[in-house]
């Protein structure tokens, strides 16, 4: 009896609180520091190049996305089968689930490295580069190409590594590529001049440093193995991975194209504002790299309650998932409450680490803050639910909510309002977006639970 025990697995045993705070805690600093590579970059960038430097830096940001985006299809859908075939004692299919993951990374980072290096200049154009700075934005993104294929490395083998149960060596190991981006940076922009280019090549050398530590760690994996027999993909287990992992693809790409739809817009309409194109581009662009620390807080719950949610609705111990997916719907309204209050009372200051001595800049800075983050207290409750629905094997439901916020809300807003309302109007498009998406998750996740009721799961 007593050895039964001993061999059950945490995450069905531990308290779901302290559960929670052991996943969510490395993940969302470890996204934390992923992010801090673009944040580093852009306050030594509007430091040491100015304006027009930071709209460039700005102007490659939605590549990085776009590159996490695939990362997290195959990374998440990994993970969530990893969690379910675990949770059913299906072990051979959870090693041969990684053993995948492991191909598909390294043939989609190849991929990503060679389009980006073809089609440079083509992707900056997309992406809403002003005139002036379109030779810093090609050369800041053909550099940091260079570093995507690592990024991704780091990034899908998080969510990976924190489905093995080890989510602090990613912590460690995105914490050292960020010290090294931080030393570097200074080093390559003011004592060396590069400018942008040496942005770039700081992150890059950051970026392969936490991605090759990360990819060490696939030997050392604990609940699962890499099968050589099953290093060659198979149509039937990769359609089955990227399914789960759909949702989080879609979520990064959206958030990126979103970042796009703005940053031409920013360009179309700052023209017509008292700020200017350059500028309303480099303050939407530093506001949504702030952003996305707050971000990586949501994502570190959402993220942590993956792997309870999969394992223990694939034990069938349905309260568990129940209980999780309320704690950790509390835990980011709360988040959210405080993030809120950060952006409406201290905006102006987040400025001034970027551009310090620009009235203008800080007065832009206030004023994009305010209105485009006027309903954040409302914010994370759809990516808690994402989550959950992808967790207990559902993508098709998890997908919705990304897909609505982002392509159905807050695009179509943003293009139909500022052709009305100009600058204001793609502002005020955010807000209604996270109002709309809030009351969406609010109904699935209890649609969710009322069918369990009827079905008799809890």
């Amino acid at each position: 009896m007593n050895q039964l025990k001993e061999e059950r697995n945490p995450l069905e045993t531990e308290p779901i609180t302290r559960l929670i705070v052991k996943y969510s805690i490395p993940t969302a600093l470890t996204l934390m520091v992923n992010y801090l590579y673009n944040i580093v970059d852009q306050i030594f960038v509007g430091q040491g190049v100015g304006v027009t430097g930071m709209a460039a830096t700005n102007v490659a940001f939605p590549l990085t996305i776009i590159a996490i985006a695939i990362a997290l299809l195959i990374g998440d859908g990994c993970a969530a089968n990893i969690s379910l075939c675990l949770g059913r004692k299906q072990q051979e299919l959870a090693d041969r689930t990684v053993s995948h993951a492991v191909t598909l990374l390294i043939a989609s980072g190849a991929a990503i490295l060679l389009l980006c290096s073809i089609l440079a200049p083509q992707i900056v154009t997309l992406f809403g580069s002003t005139d002036t700075a379109f030779a810093s934005s090609l050369m800041y993104t053909r550099t940091i190409a260079w570093g995507l294929p690592f990024l991704m490395f780091s990034s899908a083998l998080t969510a990976i590594i924190r489905a093995d149960g080890n989510p602090q060596y990613t912590m460690k190991c995105m914490m050292i590529g960020a010290a090294i981006n931080l030393v570097l940076d200074p080093i390559f922009i003011f004592v060396l001049k590069m400018g942008v280019f040496g942005a770039g090549i700081a992150t890059v050398i950051g970026q392969a440093a936490a991605g090759l530590l990360c990819l060490s760690y696939v030997k050392k994996l604990k609940t699962v193995h890499i099968l050589k027999s099953a290093l060659k993909p198979t149509w039937e287990l990769t359609r089955q991975i990227l399914a789960l992992g759909f949702p989080s693809l879609l979520t990064q790409i959206m958030t990126a194209v979103v970042q796009i739809t703005m940053n031409n817009l920013m360009t179309i309409y700052g023209a017509l504002s008292i700020y200017g194109s350059d500028m309303a581009l480099s303050v939407y662009g530093m506001m949504m790299k702030v952003y996305q620390i707050a971000h990586s807080m949501f994502v570190g719950v959402s993220s942590a309650t993956q792997p309870i949610n999969g394992y223990n609705f694939g034990a069938k111990l349905y309260d568990r998932v129940k209980q999780t997916y309320k704690l950790a719907a509390v835990i980011a309204l709360i988040v959210s409450v405080v993030w809120f209050a950060i952006y409406q009372l201290f905006s102006k200051q987040i400025g001034m680490i970027f551009v310090s001595g620009d009235a203008l800049y800080a007065e832009c800075t206030q004023h994009i803050f305010r209105l485009y983050m006027m309903a954040f207290f409302l914010y994370g409750l759809h990516m808690v639910t994402a989550s959950f629905l992808q967790g207990i094997g559902k993508p098709v439901k998890a997908l919705l909510i990304p897909l609505s916020r982002q392509a159905i809300f807050l695009i179509p807003l943003a293009i139909i309002l500022s052709g009305k309302f100009g600058l204001d109007g793609a502002l005020i498009a955010a807000p209604i977006a996270d109002a709309l998406v809030f009351v969406l998750s609010l109904a699935l996740a209890v649609g969710e639970f009322r069918s369990w009721k009827r079905e008799q799961l809890s």
